[in-house]
């Protein structure tokens, strides 16, 4: 008996390569896209309307709801379904939070259609893929007991990576503090302790830190 199709749910901006990847997925007789979507909106409209997908490949920066936003309310509403993330992004940072959102694998999007369609098949049969580059990263992260005082410098919280947003922008930290609902105190409290954890020394440094770890895209 032939096995079923797996099920791919494909999101990306990005309309060339979204129906690129689709077309090679279509075509390798073992997976199937049963719809596309732009963003994580328009994803979690399509599933609620009865489209569920086995695994959901995600472009990282998308407007409206992006990689790890959407990763997020997957992980909270439909825990069963797989991620796969296609980010640029290797960065210590980027890894560990998309992990925490429940990505349970990381591709470029200049992967091999052979590693694609293998990514696919390992992270609906294995609940994982990791390529050996990601693998490599993962593993030195962890290396010698070192994972508690990494995560204690690049795990940011919620609020936190909201400011470093607001903070690539052209608001005043007292606007931020507006947006934030936080008292201008608070602000410059989080502001002073982000300097001494991400090894920074002013609002530039702070964007500079955002856009090369991905926080913010450009």
């Amino acid at each position: 008996m032939q096995n079923e199709l797996i099920k791919v749910a494909m999101v990306d901006d990005h309309v060339l390569l979204r129906n690129a990847l689709s077309s090679l997925i279509n075509n390798s007789g073992k997976c199937k896209v049963i719809f596309e979507a732009s963003n994580g909106k328009e994803l979690i409209n399509k599933i609620d309307n009865g489209n569920y997908p086995d695994v959901v490949i995600l472009d990282l920066n998308m407007p409206e709801m992006n990689g790890h936003e959407t990763a997020y309310y997957l992980q909270q509403h439909h825990p069963n379904m797989k991620i796969l993330m296609l980010t640029m992004y290797d960065s210590e940072l980027v890894l560990i939070r998309l992990l925490k959102a429940g990505v349970k694998g990381f591709m470029k999007k200049d992967i091999h259609p052979s590693e694609l369609l293998f990514a696919i098949q390992s992270v609906h049969d294995f609940g994982y893929y990791y390529s050996a580059q990601t693998s490599s990263k993962l593993a030195g992260l962890f290396r010698d007991n070192q994972e508690y005082q990494l995560l204690d410098k690049v795990m940011l919280s919620e609020i936190e990576i909201d400011f470093l947003k607001y903070a690539c922008s052209e608001l005043t930290y007292k606007e931020i503090a507006v947006k934030l609902n936080l008292n201008p105190r608070a602000i410059d409290g989080m502001r002073d302790n982000l300097f001494t954890r991400l090894d920074v020394k002013s609002r530039v440094g702070l964007a500079m830190y955002s856009i090369r770890h991905g926080v913010v895209s450009v």
